[in-house]
C-alpha cells in the first residue's frame, strides 16, 4: 500500500507521518529530508545554490538512505549520518532553492520511488502524491494557519538549539510556500482525490486518529 501525505511546511506532514507508519508497520520516507541531506551536501562541498547543472550531478553520484533509530528513523547522506545537521537554519534556507530545479527532482523522484516499489510505504512532501505516487491509495494534504506554522517551526528549532526570529521564520515559510507552488515540476496543489485536513486546531493524536479512521474505512 502507498499513502501519500502533502502539504506546507509546518503542517504537522512528518510527526503525522512517522506516527502513522509506525501504526500500520509501513516504512516511513521522508521525502524533505532527502532535499535536505542533498543541499547539505552541496554546502559542505561548496557548490553553488544557482548550479543547477552541478547540483544535478551531485544528485547522481549521492547514496542517500533510511536506517531504523529510536526515537527516530535516521537518514544518511553517503555514509554520514546527517539527521540532526539538515535541520540547521543553513540548510533550511536553502533547500527550496535546490528543491526547484527539475533536473535534481527527477534524480529524486525516482530515488522515492523505488522505495516505495518493494515495500509499503507512508511517504510526505510536497509533490508526493502528483509526482511519486500518482498510485496512492490514499493522498492527504495537512495545511495549517501560517501563525500556527510559525509557532511549531519555532518551538522545533528551539528544541534542537537554534536560536530563531520569528519574524525571520514567517518570511522563510511564506517565501517557500511561493517557492514551492509556483515551482516548474512537482509545485505545492491540493489534488482532486486530495483529502485535506487542516491541523491548525488538532493535537497530533487527533490528526492520526483522523486519517486512520480514512484509512480504515470507519
Amino acid at each position: 500500500m502507498k499513502i501519500a501525505i502533502d502539504g506546507p511546511a509546518g503542517a504537522g506532514k512528518s510527526t503525522i507521518a512517522r506516527r502513522l507508519a509506525q501504526e500500520l508497520g509501513f516504512v516511513y520516507v521522508d521525502t524533505g529530508a532527502m532535499y535536505r541531506a542533498l543541499t547539505w551536501k552541496a554546502l559542505q562541498e561548496g557548490i553553488p545554490l544557482n548550479d543547477s547543472s552541478a547540483l544535478q550531478e551531485l544528485a547522481h553520484h549521492t547514496v542517500i538512505h533510511f536506517s531504523s533509530g529510536f526515537p527516530e528513523q535516521k537518514i544518511f547522506c553517503d555514509d554520514t549520518d546527517v539527521s540532526a545537521v539538515i535541520r540547521s537554519p543553513r540548510v533550511s534556507a536553502s533547500v527550496s532553492i535546490l528543491a526547484s530545479y527539475s533536473g535534481v527532482r527527477q534524480i529524486m523522484v525516482g530515488l522515492q520511488q523505488d522505495l516505495a516499489r518493494s515495500c509499503s510505504v507512508v511517504m510526505d512532501g510536497r509533490d508526493v502524491g502528483e509526482c511519486i505516487l500518482p498510485d496512492a491509495e490514499f493522498k492527504f494534504f495537512l495545511t495549517a494557519s501560517i501563525e500556527e506554522r510559525v509557532q511549531r517551526r519555532v518551538e522545533d528549532m528551539k528544541q534542537r538549539g537554534y536560536s530563531c526570529d520569528r519574524a525571520e521564520v514567517k518570511l522563510e515559510l511564506e517565501e517557500r510556500d511561493k517557492s514551492d507552488s509556483q515551482r516548474e515540476m512537482g509545485a505545492l496543489k491540493i489534488l482532486p482525490d486530495s483529502i485535506v485536513v487542516d491541523t491548525s486546531q488538532l493535537t497530533p493524536d487527533q490528526v492520526l486518529n483522523r486519517l486512520l479512521t480514512v484509512i480504515q474505512g470507519g
